[in-house]
């Protein structure tokens, strides 16, 4: 699914020299080097500040707490995810509230965000989490359109977004804070965890910034009660070089997944999605096996994942596994019909989107470095599968 050691290759003496610059200093936790990454990350979003911290899953938390998100409040995200964009709302006091996805991006649905808001079973909602799924933005216009009727927070789960936009404005500026990971699989990414929340508002900044230091705003003075989740400076270092080279791999992620696309299509495998128009959007089809998803015109997507609706899935997984082309599955299990959150309530068939969602998504791999050959294999073994 991914090689790093390509990426490592090309970058390896800027790296070392800026891991040996930080041993040098002996300054290992915030500091220059975090400071200069904040400065960077905030200037490459469009933000007004952004705010290192230990994990993707702390920067959710942080952006949550910071918006005022705390016990008996409720919050609205979506249940096809990786299991950090609710758990971080748990975390916070709160209680997740799930809105099925559109099925065209897999990203959460405005319509059924609307509905939600209307039917008057909301509990006390403060802030709603839209997700970035697989590096595409989620339909910004319209839920911040809603948000701002419900006078809710909007917190962007942005970590599979780094340099993702919607409408020209980049994602980590288009609500109230944006949470971001760089997770080692992530388009930017550390060498072990670290993430940052950016946002538009400067004292969301600093209080994030007491919040990430166990509530202090100077040494052994502390205000109220936060979390340990400073960045590491290696980690950071490590970023601001990556930094200069983002920009790039995104465009050739977009340009191997074009080629996905080409690929698939000429083997008849797959056909283009609609144009978004229509009220029941496209899904597998019995006529091709795979059916890729909708891309909006509105969004610059980065292809964190690859990912397309495939027939007979986990059949296919296993044929693409043993012919040696690796593949997985984000998401298999909806965040609604995950054990530890029975205690909510929901039932399967109650989000049958993100349910079918879950039972038709495969991820192809996809990276900078992948060569074209690697994807004509790729393809090969599935049309082998399908033929």
């Amino acid at each position: 699914m991914l090689d790093l050691s390509r990426q490592y290759e090309r970058i390896r003496s800027e790296i070392l020299a800026a891991v040996e610059r930080v041993c040098a200093s002996q300054h290992y936790i915030l500091g220059e080097e975090v400071s200069a990454l904040e400065h960077a990350l905030a200037t490459f979003t469009g933000a007004t500040a952004a705010v290192g911290c230990a994990s993707g899953t702390d920067a959710l938390w942080l952006a949550l707490v910071a918006a005022g998100v705390g016990p008996g409040d409720a919050v609205i995200t979506s249940p096809f995810s990786f299991f950090a964009s609710a758990s971080a709302i748990v975390r916070a006091g709160a209680t997740p509230v799930f809105v099925d996805i559109d099925p065209r991006t897999f990203n959460l649905d405005p319509i059924q965000l609307e509905k939600a808001l209307q039917s008057g079973k909301s509990r006390k909602l403060r802030a709603v989490l839209p997700v970035h799924l697989y590096g595409q933005c989620a339909d910004m216009d319209a839920i911040t359109r809603v948000a701002a009727d419900a006078k809710l927070a909007v917190i962007e789960d942005a970590a599979q977004a780094i340099g993702a936009a919607w409408n020209g404005r980049a994602a980590g500026s288009l609500g109230t804070a944006a949470a971001f990971s760089f997770y080692p699989t992530k388009n930017l990414s550390a060498y072990g965890d670290a993430g940052c929340v950016t946002t538009m508002n400067a004292d969301f900044a600093e209080h994030m910034r007491r919040l990430r230091n166990h509530g202090s705003p100077r040494r052994y003075v502390h205000e109220e009660f936060g979390w340990n989740s400073r960045l590491d400076s290696i980690q950071a270092a490590i970023l601001l070089v990556k930094m200069r080279y983002i920009s790039e791999w995104n465009e050739q992620r977009g340009e191997r997944a074009a080629t996905y696309d080409r690929l698939l299509i000429s083997a008849g495998l797959a056909k283009t999605s609609e144009d978004g128009t229509s009220k029941t959007p496209p899904v597998t089809t019995k006529d091709l096996p795979l059916t890729l998803p909708y891309r909006d015109p509105r969004a610059r997507h980065v292809f964190h994942q690859y990912v397309v609706r495939a027939q007979h899935r986990d059949e296919l997984r296993a044929f693409l596994a043993e012919n040696g082309v690796g593949s997985e599955i984000y998401y298999p299990i909806p965040l609604h019909l995950q054990s530890c959150f029975a205690y909510l309530g929901y039932r399967e068939g109650d989000l049958p989107e993100s349910e079918r969602a879950a039972r038709e998504v495969l991820a192809l791999p996809i990276f900078p470095e992948l060569r074209e050959e690697e994807q004509q294999r790729v393809v090969e073994a599935i049309a082998e599968f399908y033929s």
